[in-house]
């Protein structure tokens, strides 16, 4: 469930063209979704490679994840077929326990990146959704190529997976948590959890 962000890039040529002519023209789904990788990227590098804390980036990291990514369309994805099985107890609870879990993932990792920066691509279509292209750079390790899956299906611009080196990380997230529901009897109690004790264990761990 780890997920890498980041990246700057002003978004003025998106309109000059537009305003060129004195008349403003829609942008197409392809640079919608660029534009919304670029602003999302500004802001979270600039967190990443600031001198805060790490309880200070978490704090400044989460708006951004709860406004720009589809938490819970990725968490009802990796939850798979077992989403129709549990009830919806078990997945409101499911969805909670998911959304701390993936915040947690994601901003422990952000006092390990200091001077990241990401060079971005075009965007192209992937089903009903974008693919906007970007490589990652980071110091002294090799560069990262990433994709951003962009949905407008939730009224919004909202990331709902990243593939890192041409691998899904919700479809990995996915097999992963069906091969422990299947060894566990097929209950989603089982993830349920696993998911909490993963989270009691972070809320008892010493801060880094």
């Amino acid at each position: 469930m780890k997920i890498s962000f980041t990246r700057r890039f002003l978004l003025g040529t998106l309109v000059a063209a537009g305003l060129a002519s004195g008349v403003a023209r829609p942008a197409s789904a392809e640079q919608s979704a660029t534009a919304f990788v670029h602003s999302l990227g500004d802001r979270l590098v600039t967190i990443v490679n600031s001198n805060l804390s790490g309880a200070q980036k978490k704090e400044k990291v989460l708006p951004i994840l709860q406004s720009d990514v589809d938490v819970d369309a990725i968490g009802r994805f990796c939850l798979g077929r077992y989403w129709r099985t549990a009830t919806p107890e078990q997945q409101a609870e499911y969805l909670n326990l998911f959304r701390q879990v993936l915040v947690n993932t994601i901003t422990d990792k952000l006092g390990d990146y200091r001077g990241v920066s990401f060079t971005i691509g075009g965007a192209t279509p992937k089903g009903e959704d974008q693919s906007v292209d970007t490589i990652l750079h980071r110091p002294q390790q090799a560069d990262a190529n990433l994709e951003w899956i962009v949905s407008t299906s939730s009224g919004s611009p909202k990331v709902v997976d990243v593939l890192a080196e041409g691998a899904s990380l919700r479809l990995t997230q996915r097999q992963d948590y069906a091969s422990f529901i299947q060894q566990h009897g097929g209950q989603v109690s089982a993830i349920l959890s696993a998911l909490k004790l993963q989270v009691e264990r972070h809320k008892t761990a010493k801060p880094g």
